[in-house]
């Protein structure tokens, strides 16, 4: 995503700790439906459900694809990995992909919904700068969202990672997937 002044705007608006409710108000609404148009665009055959796991997350249950992860940070999140739950879920394709989380344990991602299959160069490098700034920064909203082709490919060609914080200018990153 290119430099969105609107969104910036948004942000300029906001008191200096907001609550979730702030951002919910205007900005989530403005994501959602730009995520969901985009992904209806592509797959105009869709059932969209939102789960609330501390986290919200956007997922298609007929194509069974993650769109988008999303929430305010809380600070770091010291609970150990569950690596029986992750293993095998979902599927990775060797070395070249990992279950990438869409929102960092760290920062209190769990496994199932949340893993998503992610290029391993991206996950371990450029993805990491802005998890670790969410972790860090409490009362930042953090987002992911996850681009498909066109068909019924589960594995996203791309995502879109997000910080938002009142007062700043939106970080808002592309990847390649």
């Amino acid at each position: 995503m290119p430099a969105d002044p609107q969104l910036d705007a948004m942000l300029g608006q906001l008191p200096a700790s907001p609550a979730y409710a702030d951002y919910g108000a205007a900005i989530l609404p403005y994501l959602l439906d730009g995520w969901l148009g985009e992904y209806r665009a592509i797959r105009p055959v869709c059932e969209m459900v939102e789960v609330d796991l501390g986290f919200h997350y956007l997922f298609d249950v007929i194509a069974d694809c993650l769109v988008a992860a999303w929430g305010v940070s809380a600070g770091r999140h010291g609970e150990p990995r569950p690596a029986a739950r992750m293993a095998g879920h979902p599927l990775s394709n060797g070395p070249v992909y990992h279950r990438g989380h869409a929102i960092p344990h760290t920062l209190g991602g769990g496994t199932d919904i949340n893993l998503v299959t992610q290029l391993g160069a991206v996950n371990v490098k450029d993805f990491r700068v802005l998890e670790k700034r969410a972790v860090a920064t409490p009362g930042a909203f953090y987002f992911t969202h996850w681009r498909y082709a066109a068909g019924d490919g589960q594995t996203p060609v791309g995502v879109e990672q997000g910080f938002l914080f009142p007062g700043q200018k939106a970080d808002v990153r592309d990847h390649r997937n």
